[in-house]
């Protein structure tokens, strides 16, 4: 298990990555070939593969035809850093638990010994008088 300073260190590295993110997008890229009618063919033809990206307003699936290479480059850079945000965040998640669980352990523990010594005393005197046969019958 990660020491509490090494933790902390990766917290602010994760948060630094996620500055660096300039640009992201929750959608996908997908590459398809699109059919299409040329004069004098009966039969459509196959051109392509054109970028779509794809994503979700509301209930509503909206999309985008890429017409240039420059415009897919872009949707990838924007897809893929939403993608890295994403584990960035669940990887922020797991630390901040990781940095629970060690301060609650270490107040648990402080409490414990602090407690521990006080009871320690009183449940001594109170364990001899108990543990003592009674003095004599009783009439």
């Amino acid at each position: 298990m990660m020491t509490r300073n090494e933790i902390e260190e990766r917290r602010e590295a994760v948060l630094n990555e996620m500055r660096a993110i300039r640009t992201m997008k929750k959608a996908t890229l997908s590459m398809r070939p699109e059919k299409v009618k040329h004069k004098g063919c009966a039969a459509p033809v196959l051109r392509g593969p054109y970028g779509l990206l794809v994503w979700r307003e509301g209930k509503k699936s909206k999309g985008k035809r890429l017409r240039s290479e420059q415009e897919i480059a872009r949707a990838r850079e924007q897809v893929e850093g939403y993608k890295r945000f994403k584990t960035l965040c669940g990887e922020f998640a797991q630390l901040s638990e990781q940095l629970g669980e060690l301060e609650r352990e270490a107040t648990a523990s402080d409490e414990a010994v602090k407690k521990g010594l006080k009871s320690r005393s009183r449940r001594a005197g109170k364990s001899h008088a108990s543990s003592r046969p009674p003095s004599g019958p009783r009439e």
